[in-house]
């Protein structure tokens, strides 16, 4: 570090230079908006905000800058960065040989707090320049019923914003109010590009936000079904939560102070839909596949990367690992895995051009294992509610339908089962984050005394409660938990 210690990050400390860090080399006053996005995370920045930045530094989409926007009263510290560094951070690959490659983004190029001025988010999504609106708002984001997949009008944020003439608060409220002014103008709808881990996501986004308009806006729902595009995609790195050692080691190593910089494994993969009306940046550029059909690519990563994190973080947890590398370190889970992979999840999975599952699978176990990412097993265990019923109970539900294996799967469900008790096997409380914790937590401390109390939550698990095929592995995945532990179960799971 500097012996005058770290530099703030901001325009200003960049023009002097920064040993050892890629800093954007293009005049970010000269580049334009032309993509607003909701939901500035870790996520979004270490992945398409990354690739804009890529094809800046290449000369390319000058004209497609990021305006992120929050709209969550935790984006409120975001803005605060942004404002106090330019909308500059510091994005490091961490890899698992302990080796860093650190690098500034620029491509955000303004940031507006929706709460603080929703007036002048309007106005950016209403302006012509504003061609793309991408979304990373969650899994949970998209406020829909598990089972019936419809909008869920009931939300209070929701029925705040379908009042006559509130103030818009919500993601849907603004981007429809943005359409409708749009419409109003004689202006071209902009796309909607979800980015979220959701089968369909681009599908789902245009259900969820049509029928908000459809309560909000005689005819706008209709008008925006028609003409409004929603491309599918499928994107993937692992992004673990900012820590206090990140900003630590960023100021020693780099000497860069960055209030929120964003850490990541080295592994990037986005494959997009082509489908954007009034154009798009060329991602391809960047290493995007851009492609007509996403859904196997989505199969892939939601039934193999995504169901296998949460094969892997109950049964770590309750083992006493805290960690992704430690777990995937053991070799009892790291074979659970790969046989969940194998055996239950390709089968399900569609032709896949290009691609060699035995590598992609291999690499998976390598990307979970590498040590220098540190991501929290709690992290992982978080939200299962809108991730159990997305990724893996559709696994379950094709091998039933065709008579395949549901033994895996079924203890995947039942480690979640006993990680909802909220109670570990030392006795120690287990702190369950889950919008549906309220409801969880008493029932799984009920099965002890019906072991298939948790399972008939259809809102979760629609019927599955009543195929014996499941119930029985399930059943016995719970028992053995109880009694022998989750280590003892998961090394049985993986062999035999």
């Amino acid at each position: 570090m500097p012996a005058s210690g770290p530099h703030p990050l901001n325009s200003e400390s960049l023009a002097g230079g920064i040993e050892g860090v890629e800093l954007p080399a293009y005049d970010r006053s000269a580049a334009s908006t032309g993509i607003v996005h909701f939901g500035v995370g870790g996520f979004h920045r270490a992945h398409q905000a990354m690739v804009l930045d890529d094809l800046m530094r290449a000369g390319l989409a000058l004209d497609w800058g990021i305006c992120g926007v929050g709209v969550l009263p935790v984006d409120a510290r975001m803005r605060d960065v942004m404002r106090e560094q330019d909308c500059l951070y510091t994005l490091v690959e961490k890899h698992p040989d302990g080796s860093r490659e650190a690098r500034v983004i620029g491509s955000i190029l303004e940031y507006l707090y929706a709460p603080d001025d929703p007036e002048t988010v309007l106005e950016k999504l209403a302006d012509p320049a504003t061609r793309i609106v991408s979304l990373t708002i969650t899994e949970g984001g998209y406020n829909f019923d598990q089972v019936t997949g419809e909008f869920d009008a009931a939300d209070r944020a929701v029925r705040a914003d379908l009042e006559d003439l509130a103030v818009p608060g919500t993601v849907f409220g603004l981007v429809a109010e943005g359409l409708q002014r749009r419409r109003e103008r004689g202006i071209p709808p902009f796309t909607v590009m979800s980015c979220d881990n959701i089968q369909g996501n681009g599908d789902v986004a245009r259900t969820m936000f049509c029928a908000f308009a459809d309560l909000k806006e005689p005819g706008l729902g209709e008008w925006m079904r028609a003409n409004v595009a929603f491309p599918n995609s499928m994107v993937d790195r692992i992004t673990p939560v900012t820590t206090d050692d990140d900003r630590t080691e960023i100021a020693e190593r780099f000497g860069i102070a960055d209030g929120w910089p964003v850490v990541c494994e080295p592994f990037f993969q986005w494959v997009l839909e082509d489908h954007f009306p009034l154009g798009r940046p060329p991602y391809e550029e960047a290493g995007v596949q851009v492609v007509s059909d996403v859904e196997p690519y989505e199969l892939m990563k939601l039934r193999l990367l995504n169901a296998s994190h949460q094969g892997m973080c109950y049964f770590g947890y309750l083992s006493g690992y805290r960690y992704a590398h430690e777990a995937t370190g053991d070799p009892a889970i790291a074979g659970f895995l790969r046989r969940y992979m194998d055996e239950e999840a390709t089968p399900t999975l569609k032709p896949l051009p290009g691609v060699d599952l035995e590598e992609y699978k291999t690499t998976l176990i390598e990307r979970f294992a590498n040590p220098e990412i540190r991501d929290t097993l709690a992290r992982l265990c978080a939200e299962s509610s809108d991730r159990i019923p997305k990724w893996l109970v559709p696994v379950v539900r094709e091998n039933l339908a065709t008579g395949g294996p549901v033994r895996l799967s079924a203890a995947i469900v039942a480690s979640w089962a006993r990680y909802a008790e909220g109670v570990d096997e030392t006795g120690e409380p287990i702190a369950v984050v889950d919008r549906l914790a309220d409801q969880l937590i008493p029932v799984a401390r009920s099965q002890r005394d019906d072991p298939l109390a948790f399972l008939r939550n259809r809102a979760l698990f629609g019927r599955l409660a009543e195929h014996p095929a499941f119930t029985d592995a399930y059943r016995a995945a719970l028992e053995r938990l109880w009694v022998v532990g989750a280590h003892r179960t998961v090394q049985e799971l993986a062999t035999g």
